[in-house]
């Protein structure tokens, strides 16, 4: 989508600190950290959200999840992060590209929000 942040971060358009990329996955810094660690995970193909998966998309969504394990590991946080979608406005979701917040490094509450 041609005004799609998330889009235009995952191409390059628009400048991140880069973590993790392959020909499906991007990752990269939040600008507004919420944890120590903060990394957001998005398809390279725009879906708006987890609403809109079908089956078909099941490969990209391990390929998402294999990612963020292993920058999860990269980073250290062996001891807990939480790996998380918000779905729809009333959950919190600002931008509408499915995209993961993978957070860790330090204590996480529950209920979260």
């Amino acid at each position: 989508m041609d005004d799609c942040i998330f889009c235009k971060i995952a191409s390059g358009q628009i400048p991140s600190t880069v973590v993790y990329q392959d020909e499906d996955v991007f990752a990269f810094r939040d600008l507004n950290p919420q944890a120590p660690e903060h990394i957001l995970f998005v398809p390279k193909r725009h879906i708006a959200s987890m609403a809109e998966l079908t089956p078909a998309d099941g490969p990209l969504l391990a390929s998402i999840f294999t990612a963020a394990k292993n920058v999860a590991h990269q980073l250290d946080l062996e001891q807990g992060y939480r790996f998380v979608t918000n779905v729809g406005p009333h959950a919190g979701q600002s931008v509408f590209h499915l995209h993961f917040h993978l957070l860790g490094g330090r204590d996480m509450t529950w209920p979260p929000g």
